[in-house]
């Protein structure tokens, strides 16, 4: 990922709470034919340090599981995107003396890099459902469980899945936040954001100081 030392983050707590709180991710294998990538929501382990570790499932039905078998050393990606949004120029002061300004995208990504192991063992299988599914139904004021479906049910969705680990080799973190533009630029995307009712673009402002 191309990445000014400007844009780049280092620290590790600060991308794995983005992969914490943005866990469906862009998974990237090589196979014979190609890339090929799935959509996967992800659970981050933060242990082994130094980067953690990421588990999830891919459908029997998706060969994909077979050519991380038969590739065991192959390496993979699992890009998280965050929060992100179109950055209009009118936004920034400096365009009414200059001029010289054009538009721009601000995002937040991180990029963890490994190789995957799968897994079919039925506990396995149960746990990363289990706290797949517990960490989105937590903030509910009625949290639905696995438990609250038959067993039997369960079983035989367990036997439809594969589960696979990353143990992260390698992180990458770019947040583009106008760290580029001057302190006035930046507090005019703050003030524009806010006139024309972009909301949505509080979390990416956030890091604007940055």
């Amino acid at each position: 990922m191309y990445t000014v030392p400007a844009f780049r983050e280092d620290r590790v707590p600060v991308m794995q709470a983005l992969m914490q709180s943005h866990p469906f991710a862009t998974l990237v294998s090589m196979t014979d034919l190609g890339l090929d990538a799935d959509h996967v929501p992800l659970l981050l382990e933060c242990e082994p340090a130094p980067w953690g570790r990421l588990i999830g499932h891919v459908a029997r039905a998706n060969p994909i599981w077979k050519v991380w078998q038969a590739q065991p050393q192959a390496p993979s990606l699992a890009i998280f995107q965050g929060e992100h949004s179109y950055i209009t120029p009118s936004w920034y002061p400096s365009k009414n003396r200059t001029a010289e300004v054009v538009p721009t995208w601000n995002y937040a990504v991180v990029h963890a890099h490994g190789v995957i192991r799968t897994f079919e063992d039925y506990p396995s299988l149960l746990d990363v459902v289990t706290r797949l599914t517990r960490s989105q139904e937590t903030q509910r004021s009625i949290p639905w469980h696995v438990s609250d479906a038959p067993k039997d049910y369960i079983d035989k969705m367990l036997k439809a899945i594969v589960g696979f680990e990353i143990v992260i080799a390698r992180l990458e973190g770019k947040w583009k936040m106008s760290q580029n533009r001057s302190a006035e630029d930046r507090a005019g995307v703050r003030a524009g954001a806010q006139a024309e009712g972009k909301t949505h673009l509080q979390a990416v402002l956030g890091d604007l100081a940055r």
